[in-house]
Formats: C-alpha cells, structure tokens, sequence
C-alpha cells in the first residue's frame, strides 16, 4: 500500500543498501566501522593473538540480538518503526561491528574475569539496541553504551568476585 510509511528496513533498502553492501562495507560511515567483513578479520587476530576476549565479543551480539528480538515481538504498527528492524540488520548497520570488536573489547575499561566479561558485553548490547530503537535523536548508541558499560565494569568485576568468594566459602562450611 502507497499509503503506508515504510519501515526502518524498508527506508534502508530504498536507499539503495542492501544486507551484502552493509557487510562488505558499501555503505557511508567513518572509515573502518561499516565494513563487518573486516571487523570479523580484526576480531580474529584480536582474538588470535590474546588481546581481545571473545566472551566480550559474543556478549554484545548475544545482548543485541535478545533485545531486537524482544522489541520485534513488541513492534506494532504504531510504535517506533526502528522497533521493526531485525537482529540481522542491528549486527551489520551503523558501527556495532566496530564497537563490539575494537571498543568493547578494550583491555583496560572492559571487564577483567570471565564471567564479567560476558555480562558487560550482554549489557553493552542491550543498551546499544535500546538506544538506537527508542531514541531516535540519537540513531547509533553503540559508542555510548560502550560509555555507559565502562562505568559499570568495575562494579561487575566486584560482584563476580564476590559471588566467588561466597561460593567459597559455602563450599569450605560444607
């Protein structure tokens, strides 16, 4: 139907970009963070070469994911048409490749344990979607909820430690 607007997809592909030239990098962007072809390659040595942890990695996109999935099932026709965008297309558009893989993964503001660095990734994606779908004077969110899980990060090392040593010593009453 003419009449009815088209989606955040729809608007996407009208421009004339599809789902490849957003993964090759045929897109307009900064230098270096449209490219998730590339960012794949980084993250391999990255990960290769031990100075990125994949938990981080794997956490934004397990975070990103989950919250464009929720906010798929919520989408209506008179929400926020971002709402409607898939999880496919929130991994490959804007500088979430990027920022899960060069950003996120920064050795000295990300989380140092294991499990913490699942949980700031998870958190990372999750405020990245949220704040490219709800707010729309702000489309990317990617930068600022990495921003905002930096602040967090020390606080979720604490609690994992904590939680360590809890376990501990229930395990020493026994």
């Amino acid at each position: 139907n003419a009449s009815q607007p088209m989606n955040a997809v729809e608007s996407i592909q009208a421009a004339g970009f599809s789902l490849w030239d957003c993964f090759i990098g045929l897109i307009p962007g900064s230098v270096g963070e449209t490219s998730v072809l590339c960012c794949l390659l980084g993250a391999a040595i990255l990960i290769g070469t031990g100075v990125a942890s994949w938990r981080t990695m794997v956490g934004c996109v397990v975070g990103t994911v989950c919250m464009a999935g929720l906010f798929n099932v919520l989408a209506t026709e008179t929400t926020i048409p971002f709402l409607e965008v898939g999880p496919i297309w929130h991994l490959f558009i804007g500088s979430f490749a990027f920022g899960t893989v060069f950003m996120a993964t920064d050795p000295v503001s990300s989380a140092h344990t294991n499990k913490g660095r699942w949980l700031y990734g998870l958190l990372i994606g999750f405020m990245a979607t949220v704040i490219r779908c709800i707010n729309p004077a702000y489309p990317e969110g990617m930068m600022l909820a990495i921003l905002f899980a930096n602040a967090f990060a020390p606080l979720i090392d604490y609690s994992v430690l904590q939680s360590h040593i809890k376990n501990r010593q229930l395990q020493y009453e026994k």
